[in-house]
């Protein structure tokens, strides 16, 4: 497990991360959400000692971190950075061979992941030749070669397409489940709320939340129910203890006081007509991050 506990970070006197303390579990993708500014890439080079930090520690497995145990990370920056003049398959050859693989190992590694990442057509293309979107399919594949045991990961999904974006994430979640622990930033947050077993939203360079996905968005539910019913909904209006957020004929989305008064509205319901569904309506993660950077 990597975990972070009160780390801080200045820069000339002004605060950029103030105590940050998380845990990004092995076998599970954590997502790390922020606005820009908010700490998430000074927090990841922390974490891979691309800087100092000030004060708190960061230790895999209860140790503090090590240059040592960093090779055993991989880390995909935001900036794209590799060499432009190289072709693509010789490029993860060359870093696969840097961790210590011998040529036939890495060649049939890098192979193996650019044929997984959608690249197996332009392995003997130059890094500049290639789109925005398979320049980070192949920064992708630079992170992961060596079969890191956590990894790094600042916007992945930054100028994929759709169909990019699925294949980045299956790739992923082979290699969490597999036991990475697995860090990855991005402002898509349809993607991180779809992707991750766990989040942690920062704000001003400090944590606002922490946890497992589910468990947030339990913990931030305000007794939302959807109703969607044969009869005519605009009775809810008038329900004591109900809020109606938004309604039409035969459907409504409101807030109840109590749990007592979300079940008296499902017993009128009920009474009124045919109930083809009732149910609590869980808020989405850009909601939770709206609510929690306040």
């Amino acid at each position: 497990m990597l975990q972070l506990s009160g780390v801080t970070k200045s820069y000339g006197g002004r605060p950029a991360l103030d105590g940050v303390s998380f845990d990004v579990l092995p076998g599970r993708l954590t997502g790390f959400v922020g606005g820009n500014g908010a700490g998430k890439t000074t927090t990841m080079r922390i974490v891979l000692g691309v800087l100092a930090k000030d004060g708190g520690t960061v230790t895999l497995d209860g140790a503090e971190v090590t240059a040592s145990d960093r090779r055993r990370f991989g880390y995909m920056p935001e900036e794209r950075g590799l060499y432009p003049k190289m072709k693509i398959l010789e490029h993860i050859v060359y870093l696969a061979r840097l961790h210590g693989f011998s040529k036939s190992d890495a060649t049939s590694r890098a192979k193996a992941l650019l044929e997984k990442l959608g690249l197996g057509e332009r392995l003997g293309d130059n890094v500049e030749t290639l789109s925005l979107g398979n320049q980070q399919r192949a920064q992708i594949a630079a992170a992961l070669v060596h079969d890191p045991e956590v990894l790094i990961l600042d916007e992945p999904f930054s100028g994929l397409d759709p169909l990019a974006v699925d294949v980045v994430a299956g790739v992923l979640q082979e290699r969490a489940a597999a036991g990475a622990a697995v860090l990855f930033s991005s402002h898509q947050l349809d993607v991180v709320e779809r992707l991750c077993d766990d989040l942690v939203i920062i704000a001003g360079g400090t944590i606002r939340a922490a946890g497992a996905r589910d468990a947030l968005r339990a913990q931030h539910s305000h007794r939302r129910f959807e109703l969607v019913s044969a009869g005519d909904a605009s009775w809810l209006h008038a329900e004591p203890g109900v809020e109606v957020v938004d309604s039409d004929t035969g459907y409504a989305v409101f807030d109840a006081d109590s749990d007592a008064t979300a079940q008296r509205v499902l017993r009128r319901a009920v009474e009124q007509g045919d109930v083809a569904s009732f149910a609590p309506q869980h808020p989405t993660l850009a909601q939770i991050f709206k609510e929690v950077i306040r």
